[in-house]
C-alpha cells in the first residue's frame, strides 16, 4: 500500500522522497498499458538519427570552428578541424554506448530523463529533464531561427523574380528584437517598428516552420520519419556533391600549417564542433515508439554517430583544402561556409544546391528536437511532474497532440522573446551534463540492479563510462573558463529548476500518493464492507 502523508511538506521523510526511484519494471508497466504506437524500425532510425545530428552544426558551425569566430571569442582549428571532430566523436560514442544500453533495457519515452529517474532518483530526474529541456526546446527555438536566415538567403537568390518585398523581407519581419536591436546600434537608419522604444519584431519564416513541424509530428511519427527520410537523402546528397566537386579544386597548401593555433585550437574546434553532433541521444526518447526496441536501437543509435563522422571528416578535409583557414577569412564563411567555398571555385550552381540542403538539413533537425522535447514532457507528465492533461493521446493519430501543439506554441514564444545567440550557446551545456549522468546512471544500474537482462551491454565498463564523463566532463570545463555569459546562465538555469520542483514538483508528486493512499483505503473498506 502507498505509504501515507499528511500533508505536502519539505520536512517529513524529505531525503527520502527526492531520491526516490522508479523501478524499471514499473516504467515498462507503464508504458505498455497506455504507450505511444510502435511505428519505428531501424532504418526509421538511422534515417531519424541522421536527420537530427547533420545540420545547423556542418552547414555553419563547422567555419567558425575551423577559422575562429569574427569577433575573437574563439579560435579556429584550422585544417586540424579533423582531429577536432574525432575527439567531439569519441567523447560521443562513449555516451552512445550508454545511452544504447538504457535504451534497449528500459525501452520507453523519456530517453535520459527516464533513466536517471531508475538510478538516481526523483529530483535528479526532473533536473535532468529540466536540463534536456534547455538542449532539446531552446536547441528547437534556435534552429528554427537558423532555419529562417537561410530561407531569407535562398530567397535573395531569386531577386531577379521574385518582387522585392519577398525577395529582400523587411528586417522586423525576419529576425528577432535582440539582433535588430545590435544592428540599429551599429546603424541608426534601419527603420523598426518599436513600442515604448522596443523594437516589434515577428520572425514570420521560423514561426511558420515551427507550425508546419507541429502539424507534421500532430500526424504522427511514422510521417515524421518519412519526411525526414526525404530531407536527409536530400542534405547527404548536396554534402556528396560538395565532397566530389570540391575534391577536384582542392589546394593542399591550404592544409599547411596543420595546426595554426595548436592544441587549443584543436579542443576549441572540439567543443564548437560537438553542436554538430547532437542529435543522437534524441532517438533514445524515442524508444517507446520503436517496434524492436532491443535490437534496433542500438545500431541506429551507434550508426547514425558513426554516419554522420564520415561525412563531417570529409567535408572538413574538401572545406579546409579549398579555403586558407589559417588566416582571415570572409564573413560569409563563417555564415555559410560550404555555399561560400563553391562560389570560390566560380562553381555558383552548386553553391545554391548547397542552400537548399542547409534548408532540408535544418528541417529534419526540427523534426527530431521538437519530437524528443514531447517525448520528455510526455514522460514527465506520466510521473505526474507535469499536468496529467498532456498524457492525453490523440484517438486518430496516435500522437500526444496536445503536448506537441503545446511544445510549439512555446517555441513561438521563444522566438520573439529570447536572446538566441545565449540560449543556443547554453544548448551545449545542457548536452554535457545529460551525457555525462547517462554514463553516471549505467555504473549505478550495473551496481543496484546487475541482474537485470540487458539485450545490449556497455563493452569494457566502467571503464567506458568513466571515459565519457572525462571527455564530457573535460570539454565542458574548457568552456567553462572562458569569458562567456552561458557560463554563468547554465547555473541560474540549474536554481531556476531547483525552485520550480520544490514549489512545484515535490508537492505535486506528494499530492498524488496522498491521492492514490485514499484510493486503496477506500478500496479496503468497500472490500470489507462486502464481506460483512
Amino acid at each position: 500500500m502507498a505509504e501515507k502523508f499528511n500533508r505536502a511538506t519539505f520536512t517529513r521523510n524529505f531525503l527520502k522522497n527526492i531520491t526516490r526511484i522508479k523501478a524499471p519494471d514499473e516504467m515498462l508497466a507503464e508504458a505498455k498499458a497506455q504507450g505511444l504506437e510502435k511505428t519505428l524500425g531501424v532504418m526509421d532510425l538511422i534515417i531519424l538519427g541522421v536527420g537530427a545530428i547533420i545540420g545547423s552544426g556542418i552547414f555553419a558551425v563547422v567555419g567558425i570552428a575551423a577559422a575562429g569566430a569574427a569577433d575573437g571569442s574563439s579560435i579556429g582549428a584550422g585544417p586540424a578541424l579533423v582531429v577536432s571532430m574525432i575527439i567531439a566523436a569519441i567523447a560521443c560514442i562513449f555516451s552512445a554506448l550508454c545511452y544504447s544500453e538504457f535504451a534497449t533495457m528500459i525501452p520507453v519515452a523519456g530517453g535520459a530523463y527516464t533513466y536517471t529517474f531508475a538510478t538516481l532518483g526523483e529530483f535528479a530526474a526532473w533536473m535532468v529533464g529540466w536540463v534536456l529541456m534547455l538542449e532539446y526546446a531552446i536547441g528547437f527555438i534556435a534552429v528554427a531561427c537558423a532555419w529562417s536566415n537561410h530561407f531569407i538567403q535562398f530567397l535573395a537568390g531569386f531577386e531577379k523574380v521574385l518582387p522585392s518585398w519577398l525577395a529582400h523581407p523587411p528586417l522586423w519581419l525576419t529576425s528577432d528584437p535582440f539582433t535588430v536591436s545590435a544592428l540599429r546600434a551599429e546603424d541608426p537608419s534601419i527603420s523598426v517598428p518599436t513600442i515604448l522604444g522596443v523594437p516589434v519584431c515577428i520572425n514570420v519564416p521560423a514561426i511558420l516552420i515551427v507550425l508546419l513541424i507541429t502539424c507534421i509530428l500532430v500526424k504522427g511519427t511514422k510521417d515524421s520519419a518519412k519526411m525526414a527520410g526525404i530531407m536527409v537523402f536530400i542534405k547527404l546528397a548536396v554534402i556528396a556533391l560538395f565532397i566530389l566537386v570540391g575534391a577536384f579544386y582542392v589546394r593542399p597548401e591550404n592544409w599547411v600549417p596543420f595546426a595554426p593555433n595548436g592544441v587549443e585550437g584543436i579542443f576549441a574546434g572540439a567543443f564548437l564542433i560537438f553542436f554538430a553532433y547532437i542529435g543522437f541521444d534524441a532517438l533514445a526518447t524515442a524508444a517507446e515508439e520503436c517496434k524492436n526496441p532491443q535490437k534496433d536501437l542500438p545500431i541506429g543509435i551507434i550508426g547514425s554517430l558513426l554516419i554522420t563522422t564520415i561525412v563531417y571528416v570529409l567535408v572538413a578535409l574538401v572545406l579546409t583544402g579549398l579555403q586558407n583557414t589559417s588566416g582571415t577569412v570572409s564573413l560569409d564563411f563563417l555564415k555559410a561556409p560550404m555555399a561560400y567555398c563553391m562560389t570560390l571555385v566560380h562553381q555558383n550552381w552548386a553553391a545554391g544546391l548547397i542552400s537548399i540542403g542547409s534548408l532540408a538539413g535544418l528541417t529534419s533537425v526540427l523534426l527530431v528536437l521538437q519530437m524528443a522535447s514531447t517525448r520528455i514532457l510526455f514522460a514527465m507528465s506520466r510521473d505526474h511532474f507535469i499536468s496529467a492533461r498532456f498524457q492525453k493521446i490523440h484517438p486518430k493519430f496516435k500522437t500526444p497532440a496536445l503536448l506537441t501543439w503545446t511544445v510549439g506554441g512555446l517555441a513561438v514564444i521563444g522566438i520573439l522573446t529570447l536572446n538566441l545567440n545565449v540560449a543556443a550557446e547554453l544548448c551545449n551545456y545542457g548536452t554535457f551534463t545529460s551525457f555525462i549522468i547517462v554514463c553516471v546512471a549505467v555504473l549505478i544500474l550495473r551496481h543496484t540492479d546487475p541482474n537485470r537482462e540487458r539485450p545490449f551491454k556497455v563493452p569494457f565498463s566502467p571503464v567506458t563510462p568513466a571515459l565519457g564523463i572525462i571527455c564530457c566532463g573535460g570539454l565542458m570545463i574548457y568552456k567553462s573558463m572562458q569569458s562567456s555569459g552561458s557560463a554563468l546562465l547554465f547555473p541560474a538555469w540549474l536554481g531556476i529548476g531547483a525552485i520550480i520542483y520544490l514549489l512545484y514538483g515535490f508537492i505535486k508528486n506528494r499530492n498524488n500518493e496522498n491521492k492514490i493512499h485514499r484510493e486503496l483505503v477506500h478500496e479496503k473498506i468497500n472490500k470489507q464492507e462486502v464481506k460483512k
